[in-house]
């Protein structure tokens, strides 16, 4: 029987003492919003604003790997912003022109209606009338 290995009754119990280190807050490296800006590029065009969103996404992305962090702060805080008007504009700008066509759609049918009441009204007279 190999006995070489330790076994565990006769290992030394981890100590619970953590040691007082001193924290320190690291802040996340910024995102570049990369992803987001493709797509609002491709799909959701809306003014160029993806287009100028991915130039701030890159941007922010070089500086990030050039280590300046504050700028690339700066070029992904203007990068959320064009993508979030661009994906808002994509999106509330087609309900908008469905909302008014819709509403279009259904003023017309009202005025189609009266008029062709109106029309029936005053053609269907009697012919006593003329007489």
């Amino acid at each position: 029987m190999d006995t070489s290995y330790p076994r565990e009754d006769y290992l030394p119990a981890p100590s619970h003492k953590r040691d007082p280190s001193p924290t320190t807050l690291v802040a996340p490296p910024p995102r570049d919003h990369l992803v987001w800006s493709i797509f609002n590029t491709i799909y959701m065009n809306f003014c160029c604003l993806g287009f100028v969103a991915l130039a701030f996404s890159v941007k922010a992305r070089d500086r990030k790997v050039a280590g300046d962090v504050e700028a690339a702060r700066r070029f992904s805080s203007k990068a959320r912003c064009y993508n979030a008007l661009a994906t808002a504009g994509s999106v509330v700008l087609p309900l908008l022109l469905a909302a008014l066509v819709i509403t279009g759609i259904i003023h017309l049918s009202k005025l189609a209606q009266e008029s062709v009441s109106f029309f029936t009204y005053q053609f269907s007279g009697s012919d006593d009338e003329d007489k």
